[in-house]
């Protein structure tokens, strides 16, 4: 392996017995240390499990605790509860519980890609971490994280520079009041996982027993997943504290590293210009099954300091920072078009008779270093009569990727059954690209109070961007000039919003987004390195939203507009070339619905998604009017829980149905919709005063077989199966 580091020689087996010993001996020590204590004191109440509410804030909503159905933005926080009920431990799992968030090339044994409202997101610049960006390119732990908040729309107020769509935040657990967890579960051919949660809050020996908190989380799997050849690892360990300084500072630090090894999945594809017929396909088969396949290994650490102080009844001030190393060794045995046997080369599919080019793709020791600083005040004052909650601060970040050369060699001929052989060729003959980028964002928010019905919202970011990169690996004699680009932007966002009464909320709102892009630094272009006008996306949006103790339910229609770009060719000194340039746009128009139902001994939560995405306005008249590529245009989902009438039983189920999706840009070819059900129960057991958490699940119950995404990558079609029918079984016993 070539990447190095102390995170590849610990061994797997022994943090298992480290964790499970850990719990013990952390538990042991919790109980010596209170033994005393709780003998003088009454006995502790039961613990009590709130399963969701609209009055929760979204941290990277950017106006504080005011609650989500208070904000005029839709956005949906998923609790560590609802992933774990439902078996997901990667971001992909959030495609199954938000009809406005899909799939977007989501690979076993990969990064996760999503789209929200139609768009891909950018994992360099759509994800954040309590709040601060964070790089995405890799494999992000969930055990370590209280909640998933995804915030749709565009977010040119909560980032610099983003795709639009939305923005995922993963907000990271923090020392609670006394807790202690253990967790063991199987699933599939035989994964086995095993976590630990524990949480403690100790005295400073000065009168205040509850200054500083600790809180400890590590899991580890052995995977073997229903997909062959796609055996692998993970683990993670994370470590938060807090320091209450005084009544009014608060000191929060944390650090978390992981790995995990995987081969994983590529995508089946078209034969020639036929759809292959999902039923027919084998969704155990992994084309990366090569004698000579390796498993893609993602390895991170990341920490973080915030430091909190009041300064009166009315304003806080706020330093918070973070840092991000990641390395990734990225390989693949990969299929991409084909060659037929009398010559035709089929540069986008497979050949017709399931046959296809499969190439040695090898990336080693890549490393990504993201570095964040947000310095802020938030507080309320009044003028002219108007309430106004105000949010203002700098954000200073820096990304760096250092990667070396790659191989991406032909290695022979490979087919859709996964039988024929094909040889390595691990030659780092390919290039790679440094990245360099430094951005500094002024931002300003403020929530007003017009009156007890009226509330208007403002938000201004300002970004200052520094990008430079360069090619690496470059053979000698050839070109390799640097790329580099300033640009200075500046993203508005201004809403409205009406409490019809008490419970019922009317808005509207209206914001920019902006990404920054640059013609690749190939002699194929005309304007090779120059960097494009920025790319603004504008939404406009328009709701209702109610909140009380029976039901949450949502409505809103929203429109977003984004330029494309497109590559056109031109002569230049009597040759032909390619300039890039802005094309017409993308524009997402929409309703969307939620509701969340909730019951004595139940709830169901639904979700729902009635899309119109087209091309617009390119000067190519043949794609005007063109639907994109992997998306659906209507999506339904839902999931219940019900008492089953046995003291701590519920039974759970949850469907998801997506529309048709278009297969190839000219949208010759889609494939047609679907629908998957997910079955499983939760009971909850005590035993003295402990509890024991029974979970088991079926996924894909009826064993649907379907095309479940089929993204457009590198100018190639790619279709992936729905996974078989899955069973998981877990325990967890909370002291």
């Amino acid at each position: 392996m070539a990447t190095s580091s102390a995170l590849n020689s610990f061994p797997l087996h022994r943090l298992a017995i480290a964790l499970v010993a850990g719990g013990v001996s952390l538990h042991a020590a919790a109980q010596s240390t209170t033994s005393t204590a709780a003998s003088t004191t009454s006995p502790a109440l039961p613990s009590v499990v709130v399963k969701g509410t609209s009055e929760a804030p979204v941290m990277a909503g950017g106006f504080g605790d005011t609650p989500v159905a208070k904000l005029p933005i839709q956005a949906s926080l998923v609790s560590a509860e609802q992933l774990t009920d439902r078996g997901l431990f990667n971001l992909a799992g959030l495609t199954l519980l938000d009809a406005s968030v899909g799939d977007s090339y989501n690979s076993a044994g990969y990064v996760s890609y999503l789209k929200i409202r139609g768009y891909d997101l950018d994992n360099r610049f759509n994800y954040r971490r309590d709040g601060l960006p964070i790089n995405a390119e890799t494999a992000l732990p969930l055990a370590n994280k209280s909640s998933i908040e995804a915030i749709k729309g565009t977010t040119g107020i909560q980032a610099g520079t983003s795709a639009p769509g939305g923005l995922v935040n993963l907000v990271v657990k923090r020392p609670t009041v006394e807790l202690t967890s253990v967790r063991l579960g199987v699933s599939e051919r035989g994964t086995v996982e095993s976590a630990m949660d524990w949480s403690r809050r100790f005295g400073d020996g000065h009168g205040n027993d509850k200054a500083f908190g600790l809180r400890v989380n590590i899991e580890a799997a052995k995977l073997r997943p229903e997909l062959r050849d796609a055996d692998g690892n993970r683990w993670m360990m994370a470590v938060a504290g807090d320091w209450r300084v005084t009544r009014d500072t608060l000191v929060e630090a944390e650090v978390e590293i992981n790995r995990q090894a995987q081969p994983s999945q590529p995508g089946f594809s078209l034969l020639g210009d036929k759809l292959p017929d999902a039923k027919a396909i084998d969704p155990r088969t992994n084309l990366n099954n090569q004698s000579w396949s390796q498993p893609v290994v993602f390895e991170g650490r990341t920490a973080s300091l915030r430091v909190q102080h009041q300064l009166n009844a009315d304003w806080k001030l706020q330093a918070h920072a973070a840092i991000q190393r990641l390395v990734t060794d990225d390989r693949l045995a990969y299929p991409f078009g084909c060659t037929a046997g009398d010559g035709t080369y089929y540069p986008s599919t497979y050949c017709p008779n399931g046959t296809f080019d499969q190439y040695d793709f090898r990336s080693d020791n890549e490393h990504r270093d993201s570095d964040a600083l947000d310095l802020s005040a938030q507080g309320k004052l009044k003028l002219l009569g108007v309430e106004h909650q105000v949010s203002t601060g700098v954000l200073f970040s820096r990304f760096k990727s250092r990667l070396q050369g790659q191989a991406y060699n032909w290695a022979g001929t490979g087919n859709i059954w996964g039988t024929l052989p094909t040889v390595a060729d691990p030659t780092l003959g390919s290039t790679n690209t440094n990245r360099t980028e430094r951005s500094t964002e002024f931002y300003f928010r403020d929530a007003m109070q017009f009156s007890a019905q009226w509330q208007g919202w403002l938000g201004l970011r300002h970004t200052r961007l520094d990008r430079d990169s360069i090619q690496v690996n470059v053979p000698a004699g050839e070109d390799n000039e640097a790329t580099s680009y300033r640009q200075s932007v500046t993203t508005p966002w201004v809403g409205v919003s009406y409490a019809i009464d008490p419970q019922l909320l009317a808005y509207a709102s209206w914001g920019e987004g902006v990404e920054s892009a640059v013609t690749p630094q190939l002699p194929i272009y005309a304007n090779a390195g120059r960097a494009l006008p920025a790319i603004r996306s504008k939404q406009w949006e328009i709701g209702l939203k109610s909140g009380s103790r029976t039901v949450d339910w949502s409505i809103n229609y929203f429109d977003i507009s984004k330029p494309t770009t497109n590559d056109v060719t031109v002569v230049v000194a009597n040759a032909e070339k390619l300039e890039r340039r802005i094309d017409g746009e993308q524009n997402h128009r929409g309703v969307e619905a939620q509701a969340d139902f909730k019951w004595t001994g139940g709830g169901l939560m639904a979700s729902a998604m009635k899309l119109h995405a087209r091309r617009e306005g390119s000067a190519d008249g043949t794609l005007n009017g063109l639907k994109p590529t992997n998306v659906p245009e209507t999506v339904l989902k839902l999931q219940a829980r019900h008492s089953a009438g046995v003291p701590g039983l519920e039974l759970l189920a949850g469907v998801v149905y997506e529309g048709k999706r278009m297969v190839v840009p000219d949208n010759s070819v889609a494939i047609p919709s679907w629908t998957r059900l997910d079955l499983g129960a939760r009971f909850e057991q005590n035993v003295g005063r402990q509890l024991l958490i029974w979970r088991v699940g079926v996924d894909n119950a009826t064993n649907r077989r379907a095309w479940r995404e089929s993204p457009y990558q590198y100018d190639h079609v790619y279709l992936y199966p729905l996974a078989n029918r899955t069973w998981r079984a877990s325990v967890e016993w909370v002291l």
